[in-house]
């Protein structure tokens, strides 16, 4: 039987039963459920067909269907895998849930899927979402660790990829890419997202979109992506997950917006509200971001839908005095779906006959929900997504994972090789692996990891004796667990360190550190890991750091003394194969910081696109901004990364100096490799404003490209910008440039560039 005969065969019986009824209605019904073509240059809510057919089937529900396709319920997990509390299945066949997350799997996303088109009136089909993050089974790299990639076409494979599996298991819909600027590292969720600044945030959320939505809605191995966490999320004060952001519009318009704004023009389906506040109103029933900017400003079609009971945490925001009115403050601000809280499942018909929302609200919404449903071509056949055939051949594949250990490699940053201790000979005699994520797995595959299976994952140890020949002598202890006072295996640490001729100590974080409630004080390496590495320097042998964890860290300890340090995040299902590759150079690294490191906790927020001061720092006048205990700068600055190679960059060369307004000019440096190794850099570009009605950053970033060169190889590298990447919000709020002096650097990270001039008449 194919997948969409026992849906048809079902809706047309019903239909037959209806005929004396309702004949109109017949009519109706037929047109709305037939299959369709969507048009695939549309973005979502963009297909004047699928608009048709959505207001014909409005017209037939019920307020309890409309309401019901506004819910969404959860299912659970138990150690026989899913499972959907009985109350929530009776919903479903009541035509009262319009979507279901956690639910996944063929078998059982049809089983649920069957409770919604063959027991309901109006036969519509539920959307199936989930949390996949930075991949489905096959993982790949943190968000924020993959981001150091620079590589926007990459990200965009991994989440094709990531796309591909869980499409195969029966998902419609994933919760990403979450695009929240982070500049402060004490919050967890940071290593979700993309880093600091808006363009490099803005170019990464286009290409996750992409990725998850392949520009074409409807196919079998695509998934509606949400972008989230609308919006400012990231700036908790504190650093403090869920805690409240507040800042200025011109700061939320020019730092935190862009990333969104970016994600909605690629065309993605919905959008996520967040938890915080913002200005002292919830995101959640904010109508300034829901309604003004994201429908008005920005044109988005799709649905809004709300975290994890963030209505009904409303009312312990204290702007509502009960969950009712949280529901109506959340439908008149324009969110579409209630995630989980059930308040407008309890409360909106009760709203609407006190007139404290409209019918005309509540239509939109679902209006909204129900094209995305019929983009996705859930009508046509509500068990598109359930091919146990794909889901079998699908997951894992052998070109699954070498594109997760390519994509690994790529995200490596290395942050210090002192007298070019990397790469290191695969002629070792004996080799010394230590620390408490040596031969971790469970770690490497990061928090939010979907489906992922940790057993199926590569340790580092496992990585490098699979890497390198019998010959050499690998010895392996943790040294260390990572989060606790004990130093008890440090003497076993130090005696294996003594035999070696090289070490390499594996330190960082533990996965459940870093994402959602996983906010810290302290940012320094947890437990007693930095003990262990100043005892295994003491020895005098060679020693590399392997950073494993899911945010900047503060170790400036170990910045000073160890000659040899990468940053390897956490890296998936291939992190040790990567890891060894890097360190033993079948891979040069080429991964460059995508967020400030700072030097102390005391330093944050500290990002590298800030602003001036009327007394900037000078070191011999006290009285200027800085502190009296450690430079102003960071331990690593933002695009900052290291290859085996090196590469020198040319003075910079415009193709004029007066620039006028909306004509293009051209920016080029030549970059030459100088060193021994075939390499990739990232070259950065940034401007300065020098004079504007209101103050500009010392620099922002509004360019790269990532070049290969072989030795002694040069390139070219050439950016064309125009006066359009030259706007802020000037003085009246209008997005606007201005005439003036100018700065442009080309570099190869934040700090190192190489600087000229010009004018924008």
């Amino acid at each position: 039987m194919k997948n969409g005969e026992n849906y048809s065969t079902n809706f047309k019986n019903y239909l037959r039963m209806q005929r004396l009824f309702k004949p109109l209605a017949l009519i109706i019904i037929v047109i709305t459920a037939a299959s369709f073509t969507i048009d695939r240059d549309k973005k979502p809510g963009n297909n004047t067909t699928v608009d048709r057919k959505v207001d014909s089937l409005l017209k037939m529900m019920t307020l309890k269907e409309k309401i019901g396709q506004m819910t969404q319920f959860t299912s659970d997990y138990d150690v026989t895998g899913p499972t959907m509390r009985q109350g929530y299945k009776d919903d479903i066949k009541a035509g009262r849930v319009g979507s279901v997350f956690n639910a996944l799997g063929t078998k059982y996303t049809r089983e649920l899927q069957k409770l919604a088109v063959e027991n309901t009136r109006l036969h519509i089909p539920l959307i199936f979402g989930y949390d996949v993050i930075h991949g489905y089974k096959t993982i790949f790299p943190i968000s924020l660790g993959e981001t150091a990639s620079w590589d926007t076409t990459a990200i965009e494979q991994s989440a094709r990829i990531a796309a591909t599996e869980a499409s195969a298991e029966g998902l419609h819909w994933t919760f990403a890419p979450m695009v929240d600027i982070a500049r402060d590292p004490r919050w967890g969720r940071i290593m979700e997202g993309a880093g600091e600044d808006p363009f490099l945030g803005s170019q990464v959320a286009k290409a996750r979109v992409n990725g998850f939505q392949n520009h074409q809605l409807g196919a079998t191995n695509t998934v509606v992506a949400c972008v989230k966490h609308y919006a400012a999320y990231g700036a908790a004060q504190a650093g403090r997950d869920y805690n409240t952001t507040d800042m200025s519009e011109r700061t939320l318009r020019e730092v935190y917006l862009p990333p969104y704004h970016a994600g909605v023009e690629a065309g993605a389906g919905t959008l996520m509200s967040s938890f915080n506040e913002l200005n002292g109103v919830p995101a959640t029933g904010n109508k300034f971001l829901l309604t003004d900017i994201l429908r008005k400003e920005w044109g988005f079609k799709g649905f809004v839908v709300s975290d994890y009971t963030s209505v009904n945490e409303m009312v312990k925001h204290g702007i509502v005095a009960n969950e009712k009115e949280a529901g109506e403050l959340a439908l008149n601000a324009g969110l579409d779906m209630d995630m989980q809280g059930a308040v407008y499942y309890n409360y909106l018909e009760k709203s609407l006959a006190e007139g404290k929302v409209t019918i005309q609200q509540i239509d939109e919404a679902v209006r909204r929900i129900l094209r995305i449903k019929f983009e996705l071509g859930l009508f046509g056949d509500p068990y598109k997504f359930c091919n146990e055939e794909r889901e079998k051949n699908s997951i894992m594949t052998k070109e699954n994972l070498a594109a997760a250990k390519e994509i690994a490699c790529k995200s490596i940053v290395l942050l210090k090789n002192d007298h070019q201790l990397l790469p290191l000979q695969k002629n070792i005699k004996t080799l010394a692996v230590i620390g408490p994520l040596a031969n971790d797995k469970q770690d490497l595959i990061g928090s939010w990891s979907a489906q992922g299976d940790y057993t199926k994952c590569t340790s580092l140890l496992e990585g490098i004796k699979s890497l390198l020949p019998s010959s050499t002598e690998v010895l392996y202890t943790k040294g260390c667990n990572i989060n606790d006072d004990s130093t008890g295996y440090f003497q076993e640490a130090l005696d294996i360190a003594g035999k070696s001729d090289v070490i390499i100590i594996a330190v960082g974080e533990a996965a459940w550190m870093s994402g959602e409630a996983a906010s810290r004080s302290d940012i320094g390496l947890p437990g007693v890991q930095e003990q262990l590495v100043k005892e295994i320097q003491k020895t005098g042998k060679p020693v590399v750091v392997v950073l494993m964890n899911g945010r900047p860290l503060t170790i400036p300890w170990i910045a000073e003394n160890v000659p040899a340090i990468l940053e390897t995040w956490f890296l998936g299902t291939r992190a040790g194969d990567a890891i060894a590759d890097v360190l033993f150079g079948n891979y040069n690294p080429s991964g460059k910081l995508p967020v400030t490191f700072p030097r102390s906790i005391g330093q944050i927020p500290l990002f590298y696109n800030a602003k001036n001061t009327g007394r900037p720092m000078e070191p011999d006048n006290k009285y200027t901004s800085k502190y009296l205990d450690l430079p102003n700068t960071p331990q690593w600055p933002f695009g900052f990364g290291l290859s085996y190679t090196t590469f020198s960059y040319s003075d910079i060369k415009l193709d004029k100096q007066k620039i006028k307004m909306n004509e293009p000019f051209h920016i080029s440096v030549t970059v030459t490799n100088t060193g021994k190794y075939k390499g990739e850099e990232v070259v950065q570009l940034y401007v300065r404003d020098m004079v504007g009605s209101v103050t500009r950053p010392l620099k922002e970033l509004k360019g790269f490209q990532k070049i290969s060169l072989k030795p002694g190889e040069a390139k070219e590298v050439v950016f064309t910008l125009t006066s359009d990447d030259l706007k802020f919000y000037d003085i009246a709020m209008k997005y606007t440039c201005e005439p003036g002096d100018f700065k442009v650097f080309v570099g190869t990270n934040s700090s190192d560039v190489k600087e000229a001039d010009f004018i924008l008449e």
